[in-house]
C-alpha cells in the first residue's frame, strides 16, 4: 500500500537570512536514512556557508536563480534546471538576486553530521 507524507518536517537553515527547508522524506521527518528529499524557499540575498558533504546531492530548481560555487568557479542554475553535485565536492550555494525555491534530494540522507560545512 502507497504511504501518504501528509505533511512536511521544518528544517533550521544555515546561512545569513532565514531559508524555508521543508522535509517530507529524510531523517526527521519519514525516519529514511537512504534518501532525502526536501523542498527549499530562499529570499534574495541568501547565502549558506560553503560545505563538503558526505551525500550526492540532486538539486532541481523551480523558481529563481541558484548560485553555484564550486573549487574552481562558478555558475547559476535557473527554474528547469538541475545540478549534480558529488560527495566530497566543495560547494556553495546562495540565492543573490532572487526569492528561489528548489527541490534537494540527497544520498545517502542529509544529516547535520555529513554535510560538513564549512567553519
Amino acid at each position: 500500500m502507497p504511504t501518504l507524507i501528509a505533511s512536511p518536517t521544518r528544517v533550521p537553515a544555515a546561512g545569513n537570512m532565514p531559508k524555508i527547508i521543508d522535509e517530507f522524506v529524510g531523517a526527521l521527518n519519514t525516519k529514511e536514512s537512504g534518501i532525502s528529499i526536501a523542498r527549499m524557499r530562499s529570499p534574495a540575498g541568501w547565502r549558506e556557508p560553503g560545505q563538503r558533504p558526505e551525500f550526492r546531492e540532486f538539486t532541481l530548481v523551480l523558481s529563481g536563480r541558484l548560485r553555484v560555487e564550486y573549487e574552481s568557479g562558478d555558475f547559476e542554475v535557473s527554474a528547469g534546471q538541475a545540478l549534480v553535485c558529488e560527495p566530497g565536492e566543495w560547494v556553495r550555494y546562495s540565492t543573490p538576486s532572487e526569492a528561489t525555491e528548489y527541490v534537494a534530494i540527497c544520498l545517502p540522507a542529509f544529516s547535520p553530521m555529513t554535510v560538513r560545512r564549512d567553519q
